[in-house]
């Protein structure tokens, strides 16, 4: 769908995408008789004829052409219930109104004057701290970054060490570098926390940083891990054009505490060697950090255990993916890989579908030597053969008592015990223990796999005796219930992978939900996915954004 014109037209020409969105933000203050909003069905065959569609949105307001100076779409979405896939189309008719130039997101953020400087120190360059930093920006705070692994372009050499050698960096490897786990994943932007934060700011700024028009009207917006390094990048030399800090190689070891009694952060120390001061720290380092969390308990800082999620990805074959969803022999032109959501409740517990990734990868997402950790990414154009998807099991902190001795930790170390035994029963690389869906089933080893894209190749290995009972017997029959709701999804052409167990970070770091500071230690900020408080790129973007306003109202009283 990267094709289509789908922002607006005007005398038969594509508008700006800022224009058009700069539009929908001033909905609002036109009288609402003039925009209409009008659905319009399109058959797959004609999603690229804009004139057809723009006719059609015109013809259902029921006025004359010559009253209607633009027509926009705001949403596209794929409705496949029926016995024939259709796009659905949310479009705004324009009814004599004129559009407004705007200026650039961008041109808009200014640093303070550095006679008058406040900082903030962030620890992570993902999504959280990338999005807070350009949030401090706007608001006047140098932003002074520092992530324990490389830039997104150094990252590549790590990754492939990974697939091809069974290497690991444990400061350079799919979750850790610059762009966070999100980077060399998928890029799904697609969230339900739209409460939590100016969604619409987030993804215009992606799309001034080379992102696809598309992700601002898609339902479910995508970007691809082809996509994404080049994107983060560029955020990066806006930082730094603005006057922000970004440092590589740089794992914060320490933190600086004015003092025991009132516990007010007032810097880091990095490579247990530098040290480096700041009005406030945020910390975005991601689900993955486990030695962050370990540095907060030796500080006596407040962390708790908390929920999270384990299980296996399963891998289908695209096009049998494509033939259950789309009920058709081959999928239509103009229509892109289908997905699925999957959810059930086994005793007492969800089993669910997690990071869909059709048209995907399987990759390896160890963060250090001795463990098994898969996780599913797409390229943009989403044309892989395969279609896979974490299948997670949720785990309560009642399913841990044979950790109770490790506390707080308890989840950290029943993540990494499974983690481990992985590797374990595999041949001492990367190669990640699997079995077809209906072996896994029926506790069977499998004489022979189907084809995979996880790069590092699969083990046929008893996975059924890897996993912990509580986690085997819930997917077990999770799968089973995920066979009758979607037929064919029961099969013996799918891989189930071990393992899934990085779905979200097992501890919390408390905040105070108003001021978003941790509440015992002054001026320290956790953010994002790792402080449990996001699940995803947007979602940890947002909260990004918000950590950077408590901020400045932190620094302006």
């Amino acid at each position: 769908m990267n094709n289509s014109p789908t922002n607006g037209l005007r005398d038969g020409k594509l508008n700006s995408v800022k224009l058009n969105i700069d539009k929908l933000e001033q909905y609002k203050r036109y009288n609402a008789d003039m925009i209409q909003r009008v659905e319009v069905k399109v058959l797959p065959k004609d999603i690229n004829d804009w004139e057809k569609i723009r006719q059609t949105a015109i013809y259902k307001t029921k006025l004359p052409n010559e009253h209607i100076n633009e027509v926009v779409l705001v949403k596209r979405s794929i409705d496949a219930r029926g016995k024939q896939p259709i796009y659905r189309l949310q479009i705004d008719v324009f009814i004599q109104e004129q559009s407004t130039p705007s200026t650039k997101i961008i041109e808009q953020l200014h640093l303070l004057p550095a006679a008058h400087p406040k900082t903030c120190i962030i620890v992570g360059a993902g999504p959280a701290g990338y999005f807070a930093a350009l949030e401090l920006i706007e608001l006047g705070i140098r932003p002074i970054i520092f992530d324990r692994g490389k830039d997104v372009r150094a990252r590549r050499r790590d990754l492939k060490a990974i697939q091809q050698n069974g290497i690991v960096d444990p400061n350079s490897n799919y979750c850790f570098g610059e762009g966070g786990a999100g980077t060399y994943s998928d890029g799904k932007l697609y969230t339900r926390s739209k409460k939590r934060g100016h969604i619409l700011k987030t993804l215009r700024l992606l799309v001034e940083h080379g992102a696809n028009t598309d992700i601002l009207v898609d339902a479910h917006p995508h970007i691809g891990t082809n996509k994404l390094p080049k994107i983060v990048a560029n955020i990066r030399e806006t930082i730094l054009q603005f006057g922000g800090e970004v440092h590589f190689n740089s794992t914060v070891t320490d933190f600086i505490l004015e003092n025991h009694q009132s516990k007010k952060i007032k810097g880091v120390i990095v490579n247990s060697e530098k040290t480096h001061f700041a009005d406030a720290v945020i910390l975005a380092t991601g689900h993955s950090a486990r030695d962050i969390f370990e540095l907060l308990h030796q500080k006596n800082i407040q962390i708790e255990a908390k929920p999270f999620a384990l299980g296996v990805r399963v891998e289908h074959p695209q096009p049998l993916i494509d033939r259950i969803q789309y009920r058709q022999p081959k999928r239509e032109e103009n229509l892109p890989a289908s997905s699925y959501k999957l959810v059930c409740q086994v005793k007492n517990r969800g089993v669910y579908s997690f990071c869909m990734c059709p048209g995907g990868l399987v990759v390896p997402a160890s963060t250090a030597p001795g463990e098994i950790v898969v996780n599913g990414m797409s390229p943009s154009r989403r044309d892989s053969p395969y279609a896979n998807s974490g299948t997670v099991v949720a785990v309560e902190l009642e399913d841990l008592k044979a950790y109770q001795s490790h506390g707080i930790f308890a989840g950290v170390m029943f993540q990494q015990a499974v983690e481990r035994n992985m590797f374990r029963a595999s041949d001492g690389t990367q190669r990640a223990p699997a079995q077809r869906m209906t072996d896994f089933i029926n506790g069977k080893i499998s004489g022979s796999l189907p084809d995979t894209s996880y790069i590092p190749g699969l083990q046929s290995t008893n996975l059924h005796e890897l996993l912990p009972d509580f986690i085997y017997q819930r997917l077990r029959e999770g799968m089973l219930t995920f066979g009758k709701k979607m037929k064919g999804y029961y099969t013996k052409e799918a891989n189930v992978i071990g393992t899934e167990s990085r779905t979200s970070s097992p501890i919390r770091i408390p905040r105070h939900p108003k001021t978003l500071m941790h509440e015992q230690v002054e001026a320290l900020f956790p953010c994002g996915e790792g402080a449990g408080y996001a699940g995803g790129i947007l979602s940890a973007a947002m909260d990004g954004q918000n950590v950077a306003k408590a901020i400045h109202n932190y620094l302006d009283n």
